[in-house]
């Protein structure tokens, strides 16, 4: 079968408050001890499967968990187990779960790719959950008729994961979970609404078998989770409703995981970039493709930006702390402390993501990707007969603010020569400093006033207009290459362009990110004479970097698979 839940964790500060709504009678509480089991190197965690046996009151229970249709969904299938039997095995220290019990059950598929008798020779167990389970049963009126068939189960878990062979080894468990028992999958989602917005709770899609994974490799999160265009579920047959929604949980497969991290208290620089951009992909879907669908919320949209917004600003100086600032000195630049500038920021990631607005928008946006794009109005329309018009009206829009720019500045009239090596592919907030370029630095910073680098306007346009076409390309280039099926270079043409694209937003980002520090640390050298150093670095940096994006924008506007 199939379980549809959605999990939280409760701020402190809420937890008396939900804990009292909770223990409303008839709730229940119950204790389970839990036993985790997978392959010393976690090949089930690998595949994203959780298998467990678990005291539930008296019976024992085995459980396997795998993935299941949408973001809320996994498969799961539970059997019994005999009692007398799991005791004598607990008293010999040999409790394990039977495989064979899998065998043409709806999990099946999901073990396919393991041989089950060499998996369950390898088995063991890795940790141990003790939990108190408070759990309620919320029912809703269903129709006119007021027949109650709406269910949703409310359980408060509030405990600890302890290591399989280190009980010194615990983490605290403090979540609360919503699971449809049955009925209309609004009513979970309202739900979980209404007691998001009362108890401020925060989305976290981490279950407790990750958890315990990361216990017995003594890690505080996972790794930071990037775009896989792999998982965009498409095929030409796709109505445009269906297409939206398979765009919109593509993105909230690479922004859920990110900012669960970030909600349980991460601080490291991927996961807040990897959420951004996700962020950003999003917000480009949903502009791009809004008249696909008549269930997009116009509201959705503010509420992105400003998280991204907020994000973005607090990435941006803690990257130049940790990682620019540090490279610099490296090279012999005088020291310059930003931790005034990090101590005035009003809001850190977990501010923005803990916000009650975005995690409402969270909800409602998994609500989207898991409604029935059959009931729209443009269920019979392809999304296929309409991507290539989107996309060249999105080319148009960046052939126009091309030439807005080069109006302003004559991109290729600049005689300065800056000597120095290429910077490194790398991430979108890194910068690679070379002694060529340092030694350079007050011989030609000064030349940079020769060029027009103000007009933020014109450079803003493009930048608005080159990301979202790359990240809507990168949806659309599949199904286009299906309808083009027949051409041979179909798909070198699509890889072509996306190519062009992506070096081309890679270039202006590094632009913009280069002059955004430039101006920190000029900013910084009224204060502090010491950052001059790095605003004539990055001065000269700007120089080269529009060369650069200059070459790879031409490439962008003159070739094109939409047309």
């Amino acid at each position: 079968m199939q379980e549809i839940e959605l999990k939280f964790l409760v701020p402190e500060s809420r937890l008396k408050g939900l804990m009292r709504q909770a223990r409303v009678k008839p709730s229940e509480v119950t204790q389970l001890a839990a036993h985790y089991y997978d392959t010393p190197d976690q090949q089930l965690a690998e595949a994203g499967i959780g298998l467990r046996i678990r005291k539930e009151g008296d019976a024992w229970v085995q459980t396997i968990k795998a993935g299941g249709d949408g973001i809320a969904a996994r498969l799961e299938h539970n059997a019994v187990l005999d009692n007398e039997q799991v005791q004598a095995m607990l008293d010999n220290n040999t409790l394990m779960p039977d495989l064979t019990i899998y065998k043409n059950t709806s999990v099946a598929p999901a073990l396919a790719e393991f041989k089950l008798k060499k998996l369950a020779k390898n088995l063991t167990r890795l940790y141990v959950t003790d939990v108190e389970r408070t759990t309620r049963l919320l029912v809703g009126d269903s129709g006119s008729d007021g027949d109650a068939n709406n269910h949703v189960e409310m359980a408060y878990d509030y405990g600890e994961i302890i290591h399989g062979n280190d009980d010194t080894q615990r983490d605290a468990i403090q979540e609360i979970e919503f699971e449809l028992i049955s009925g209309d999958i609004d009513f979970l989602f309202a739900t979980a609404k209404t007691w998001c917005k009362r108890y401020k709770l925060c989305l976290s899609t981490v279950t407790k078998a990750e958890r315990g994974g990361l216990l017995i490799t003594e890690q505080q999160h996972s790794p930071a989770v990037h775009a896989d265009l792999d998982q965009l579920n498409i095929d030409k047959k796709i109505s445009m409703p269906a297409f939206v929604r398979a765009a919109v949980h593509n993105c909230l497969l690479q922004i859920l995981p990110n900012s669960s991290a970030i909600v349980a208290g991460s601080e490291e620089d991927d996961h807040a970039l990897q959420l951004y951009i996700g962020i950003v992909r999003l917000q480009a879907a949903l502009q791009a493709f809004a008249s696909y669908s008549d269930e997009i919320n116009p509201d959705w949209l503010p509420i992105l930006q400003q998280t991204a917004m907020l994000l973005n600003e607090y990435r941006e100086l803690a990257h130049l702390a940790s990682h620019i600032e540090p490279n610099l000195q490296q090279q012999g630049a005088p020291t310059v402390d930003w931790a005034t500038d990090m101590d005035a920021l009003n809001i850190t990631p977990k501010d923005a993501i803990c916000a009650n607005d975005f995690q409402l928008t969270l909800l409602e946006l998994i609500a989207f990707t898991m409604s029935d794009p059959s009931l729209e109005p443009k269920a019979d329309q392809l999304a296929i007969d309409k991507l290539a018009k989107t996309l060249s009206k999105q080319q148009a829009k960046l052939g126009k603010a091309v030439q807005k720019l080069q109006s302003k500045k004559d991109l290729g009239s600049n005689n300065i020569n800056i000597e120095s090596n290429d910077l490194k592919d790398d991430d979108l907030q890194s910068v690679d400093l070379e002694d060529s370029d340092l030694e350079n630095v007050d011989s030609k910073s000064d030349d940079i006033e020769n060029i027009d680098l103000d007009d933020n306007e014109a450079e803003h346009e493009l930048h608005e207009q080159l990301t979202p076409l790359l990240y809507i390309s990168e949806f659309a280039t599949p199904l286009l290459d299906k309808k083009k099926s027949k051409k041979k270079k179909a798909k070198k043409e699509s890889k072509r362009w996306l190519k062009y694209l992506a070096k081309a937003q890679k270039t202006l980002n590094k632009y913009h990110n280069h002059k955004m520090y430039q101006q920190r640390y000029q900013l910084k050298s009224k204060t502090d004479s010491s950052a001059l150093y790095g605003a004539g670095w990055f001065a000269a940096m700007l120089v080269r970097d529009l060369k650069r994006t200059e070459k790879h924008l031409a490439k962008v506007t003159d070739s094109s698979i939409f047309r």
